[in-house]
């Protein structure tokens, strides 16, 4: 019994330090405890801009997952007359990661002749290390950035952003989730 809850004390401590790290920003003089509704907003090049956004297929994760992490702060959402309005931005690029893998010498064995003790014995050789093997994997991420600003003076009182390597081509909904879970943990100590 105290094996199993020192194991499971051991791994509550490491599993935090597996996620990827999520940054916070938020407006020092403002109290977020003052804002109580929410409403979302598109973003869009300039207002006469009627394409279709390329993060649209992210959409409706993005907003269940924040639309729980904020009702957990206490606010609810409302079609007009907000608090704040939040939007979401998704930036997915292609980058390159340099990797490096240990590179050994092949283990052998001689077979000699004791003339002294007339018997053949063989000598083992151990494998050795030569070095690092260096190789470019290309790599997948996404950004996930997740932005509040006052209605009233439309200047940004919050922002969160993480930034996720993506398992696939596209961005998965538990990418999504993950994401905005990171962002919103990391804001617990600036949370209303």
């Amino acid at each position: 019994m105290k094996k199993q809850i020192l194991v499971f004390l051991l791994l509550a401590t490491i599993a935090p330090g597996c996620s990827t790290p999520a940054y916070v920003e938020r407006d020092a003089n403002l109290n977020l405890s003052d804002y109580k509704t929410y409403m979302w907003v598109d973003t869009r090049a300039n207002e006469n801009d009627a394409s279709a956004r390329a993060t649209a297929f992210a959409d409706i994760g993005v907003h269940n997952s924040v639309n729980a992490e904020l009702q957990n702060w206490g606010w609810s959402e409302v079609t007009g007359n907000p608090d704040v309005f939040v939007s979401y931005d998704v930036l997915v690029e292609s980058n390159v990661d340099v990797q490096s893998d240990p590179v050994y010498s092949q283990p052998y064995s001689r077979v000699y002749y004791n003339p002294y003790t007339r018997r053949w014995s063989t000598i083992y050789f151990p494998s050795q290390f030569l070095g690092y093997q260096e190789y470019r994997v290309p790599v997948r991420e996404a950004t996930l950035t997740i932005t509040m600003m006052d209605a009233d003076t439309d200047k940004k009182v919050w922002q969160g952003w993480t930034t996720e390597r993506l398992s696939s081509n596209g961005i998965r909904d538990l990418d999504v989730r993950k994401g905005v879970r990171n962002i919103f943990r990391e804001a617990g100590n600036t949370a209303p």
